[in-house]
């Protein structure tokens, strides 16, 4: 597959958050009226200096993803019109709608996200906001949010045709609101590690492609096809479960007890994945 999108050198955005600094041609203790030496500014709360971040990786994410997205949605569409001659429907075809669908998010989420924070490392950008009051977990968390919010519509879109194309009820796709969010931090946290984690950016790149070819390889493909081995890869892979939740759906009566389960774990994995890539950020930062 062909690598898509570019990181953005990042600017002064989150300036309303205060830098915490002071003129530097007048040192704090060269008072001229011998007061104490000025204060720091304190460091930004969690909640608002998250705001802050994601208004920025929105606004500037806007105009550069959007065509990215169209090109993720058309894939995913492509996918499923390419398996509608070998599946017929049955539990195949949910698993095939499903997947196709969460892979959207796994385009934006993990492959764009990766080589992202990959090229911000290597421009140097974590300096920008390493020198701002913000908690590292909030520029990791922001951004997240902000690219897994592109995937919205075209998850949307990719499950209302291929629940047409494979004529499954559309009655449940509300569920895709929980599906959405809880994916997308897991296959978002993922893709954040793997950007900070590389060493060069051309690997995030890579790492981030091979990330969202196992997405679409165990996520679209029917589980009752694969080799066991596979399987067992399958069970490793984030999204899977967002995958499990919402095939489930399409079911004349769902089994939501196993909805709920499958949401969870990937609630659970969305946590320690972003735990994972604001640990990943710390150690980036400070080299």
């Amino acid at each position: 597959m062909t690598a898509y999108g570019g990181a953005e050198q990042p600017r002064g955005d989150l300036s309303v958050l205060g830098t915490g600094t002071q003129d530097p041609a007048v040192p704090a203790s060269a008072d001229p009226a011998g007061s104490a030496p000025a204060e720091l500014a304190p460091r930004a709360r969690l909640l608002p200096s998250l705001a802050a971040v994601y208004r920025a990786q929105l606004s500037r994410a806007r105009v550069a993803r959007i065509p990215l997205l169209f090109v993720a949605t058309f894939q995913s569409v492509g996918i499923m019109i390419l398996m509608r001659g070998v599946v017929d429907g049955g539990g195949e075809a949910r698993a095939v709608v499903a997947g196709s669908s969460v892979l959207v998010v796994a385009f934006v989420a993990l492959n764009l996200l990766a080589q992202y924070f990959g090229q911000l490392r290597a421009a140097g950008g974590l300096d920008h906001y390493a020198t701002l009051p913000v908690p590292p977990a909030s520029v990791v968390l922001g951004a997240a949010g902000a690219y897994a919010s592109f995937t919205v519509p075209g998850t949307l879109v990719t499950a209302v045709v291929g629940s047409l194309l494979f004529g499954l009820p559309l009655t449940h796709l509300w569920v895709l609101l929980a599906v959405i969010p809880l994916a997308g931090a897991a296959l978002a946290g993922l893709g954040a590690a793997l950007g900070l984690l590389a060493p060069r950016p051309e690997l995030a790149t890579l790492l981030g492609q091979l990330g969202m070819s196992a997405a679409l390889l165990l996520g679209v493909l029917p589980a009752e096809r694969m080799p066991g081995v596979i399987a067992y890869a399958r069970d490793l892979l984030p999204s899977t479960y967002g995958v499990e939740a919402f095939a489930r759906t399409f079911d004349s009566s769902p089994d939501w007890g196993a909805v709920v389960l499958d949401l969870g774990i990937c609630a659970a994995v969305g946590v320690l994945s972003l735990a994972v890539a604001t640990w990943a950020y710390r150690r980036a930062a400070v080299r």
